[in-house]
């Protein structure tokens, strides 16, 4: 899976459980996503940590030109 896949994932996934019961206010919505976060599996977390890593590493080997088909 891509860092881009990886990361889209995480997100899908905080926001449906966010999303599990209606958010009223901005209060409401930041209480929700912080409780969200801290109950996340660390191995999502991990997942998306790791892609990015991969990915900033070709960034820097192809000098800030274009790398994604190196991936």
């Amino acid at each position: 899976m891509s860092s881009v896949a990886t990361c889209l994932a995480l997100w899908s996934v905080i926001q449906q459980r966010v999303y599990k019961t209606r958010v009223h206010d901005i209060d409401e919505l930041r209480q929700s996503l912080l409780y969200v976060w801290r109950g996340l599996e660390q191995s999502l977390i991990d997942d998306a940590v790791n892609q990015w890593q991969t990915r900033l590493r070709a960034c820097v080997r192809a000098s800030d030109g274009h790398f994604e088909h190196t991936l």
